[in-house]
């Protein structure tokens, strides 16, 4: 974890002392319905409920202190709670094993996580529809290859944008799901020396669901489906900040990041105004996208569990989310103060001498008795003469002067073929789609 991209919340559930309270709650939990199935004395519980009533603070240094002595994480914690309760703690972690406790608490920190990366996408949705609604009907030219292709708005842009992160927000509420899940089944996962209903009772507790068969772990295929989620998410910023990004660049200039006062934007060169915000969410989707093939080698493990998945997990659980979590609230940022310029939009849309609208020609020639490829061969001829020009022709002026074309759809036809609104007619529909009542 870089402090530079984490946000203190989400850091949170990733502090040492955090992992350690939700190891005591599972301990505790457990030991509570241990006591009620008469396994061990209602004393034990009890003690460790009054312990943790004190309000205690864990002592990290002292159980890594302890650790290096067992060179066992969980044996080192259980010796230090042993130490702040007393004799009745020896009643703790009846039946269970170490994977009991960290795979139940990676689950409880992923679905936490998981909380605030909703939350984040949200936020994300609400900045996204308020800017597409702004520019629902501002004319922009969309492009296929980088080259100029056809008008739309730039509110289908974003509308393109918000639907995608509707997308993502389903996918991470499913993820969350199904990694939420509980095991307290023991070694091997046969519940041989601890009941079931143990398992159900922490589950219940924590919110998780139970895991319904655990091989001493759980199976890693959630996991891989948890961190395959983020990093979609990641490459659906991504794809969102190049487009910011490719806006911005000088040729175009249709929007760029806000540039605040005072920001400088090059140590060389005064004059420059960098998309550095959405350069920096394609360098930080690359890392949330690097958890992913680790997460998939991690599902196949040595018969009912090895630990070869553990050391993998303590880097790209913190890691990911913190990261996800950061990239989402800049990006929701960008979004929220992005400057738009719609003048130039049109300028761009127009630089190209009305090539833009050749398909409609094509179409209409169709439409009056010529062959596909003929019609093609005739509105080409022309658009490459505008094309040769960097748009000093017009491609209406051209056409109107071609004995073919004007046989074939006459000056009104033809005219009629470069209206720009005539792009636009599907705009509602696709927000009553992606908006709902809304749009």
């Amino acid at each position: 974890m870089v402090p530079r991209y984490a946000r203190p919340q989400m850091t949170a559930i990733w502090e040492p002392e955090a992992r350690y309270r939700i190891w005591f709650e599972i301990e505790a939990h457990a030991t509570d319905k241990l006591a009620d199935l008469g396994v061990v004395p209602e004393s034990a519980a009890k003690a460790l409920w009054d312990w943790w009533a004190t309000n205690p603070a864990i002592d990290v240094a002292a159980i890594d202190a302890i650790e290096q002595v067992t060179k066992h994480d969980v044996i080192a914690f259980l010796d230090w709670v042993a130490q702040q309760v007393g004799p009745e703690a020896r009643f703790m972690h009846q039946g269970m094993t170490s994977s009991d406790v960290l795979d139940t608490t990676l689950a409880v920190q992923l679905a936490r996580a998981s909380d605030i990366l909703i939350a984040d996408i949200d936020a994300l949705l609400a900045a996204i529809k308020r800017r597409a609604m702004e520019h629902k009907y501002t004319p922009t030219i969309g492009r296929s290859h980088g080259i100029h292709a056809e008008p739309t708005t730039f509110g289908k842009k974003l509308a393109e944008a918000f639907a995608e992160f509707t997308r993502c927000r389903t996918r991470l509420v499913a993820a969350r799901a199904e990694i939420a899940t509980c095991a307290i089944s023991g070694a091997v996962g046969t519940f041989a020396n601890i009941d079931p209903a143990v398992e159900e009772h922490v589950a219940d507790k924590l919110g998780l669901a139970v895991e319904p068969v655990s091989t001493q772990v759980i199976p890693r295929d959630r996991h891989a489906m948890f961190f395959a989620t983020l990093g979609v998410i990641a490459s659906s910023i991504e794809r969102l900040a190049i487009e910011v990004r490719h806006l911005q660049r000088t040729e175009v200039l249709e929007a760029e990041e806000y540039f605040s006062p005072g920001q400088k934007g090059s140590s060389a060169m005064p004059h420059k105004r960098n998309p550095v915000l959405t350069e920096n969410l394609t360098g930080l989707a690359r890392v949330v996208r690097s958890a992913v093939t680790p997460a998939l080698e991690n599902v196949a493990l040595w018969h009912e569990r090895d630990i070869s998945h553990s050391s993998v997990e303590r880097f790209i659980g913190p890691d990911a989310t913190i990261t996800l979590d950061f990239a989402l609230a800049r990006l929701t940022s960008v979004v929220d103060k992005l400057v738009v310029y719609p003048e130039r939009m049109q300028k761009n849309l127009d630089r190209m001498g009305g090539l833009v609208h050749s398909q409609r020609v094509l179409l209409a020639l169709t439409q009056a008795g010529l062959t596909r490829d003929e019609s093609y061969r005739l509105v080409q001829r022309n658009a490459m003469k505008v094309w040769e020009s960097d748009g000093q022709l017009s491609l209406l002026d051209l056409l109107l002067a071609d004995p073919e074309v004007m046989a074939a759809l006459g000056e009104t036809n033809i005219r009629e073929k470069f209206n720009l609104d005539y792009h636009f007619k599907a705009v509602d529909t696709t927000f009553a789609r992606v908006f709902g009542d809304d749009a």
